[in-house]
């Protein structure tokens, strides 16, 4: 059975999607960009502002599921530019532990919603 997991501290989706759902001790979350949860609006700011933002997005939807970033076993990031991968991973690699860090893949992408710079997933697993 499928649980919809929802919280008013990420931004509230834009579409016929959840924030994230939660089956058995699987936590499947949508594709995070930097929209600010209070006004649901797009930020507009630095590269290392919107990538904080988006992390933060992801740590309420886990909390909200009763998880923190150690939990996470596998992301996904989508950037529109390469170039922007490391500053995108020196602001991720904040959030986790590297001895226990998700497997990962980052590609670049044509375009992403709203054209932000960053959008990222995650999929998490509670220890039973």
């Amino acid at each position: 059975m499928k649980k919809i997991i929802t919280t008013s501290n990420a931004p509230a989706p834009i579409g016929p999607y959840n924030q994230a759902v939660l089956t058995g001790n699987m936590l499947y979350t949508s594709g995070q960009i930097a929209i600010d949860p209070k006004t649901n609006e797009l930020f507009k700011g630095s590269l290392e502002d919107e990538t904080t933002l988006v992390m933060k997005n992801l740590e309420a939807i886990l909390n909200e599921a009763g998880m923190t970033f150690e939990n996470v076993i596998k992301t996904s990031i989508f950037i529109s530019d390469m170039n922007n991968f490391a500053v995108i991973n020196k602001i991720y690699g904040k959030y986790f532990n590297e001895d226990t860090a998700p497997a990962r893949e980052t590609v670049e992408v044509a375009n992403l919603p709203k054209f932000v710079n960053v959008e990222i997933s995650a999929i998490a697993i509670k220890d039973i």
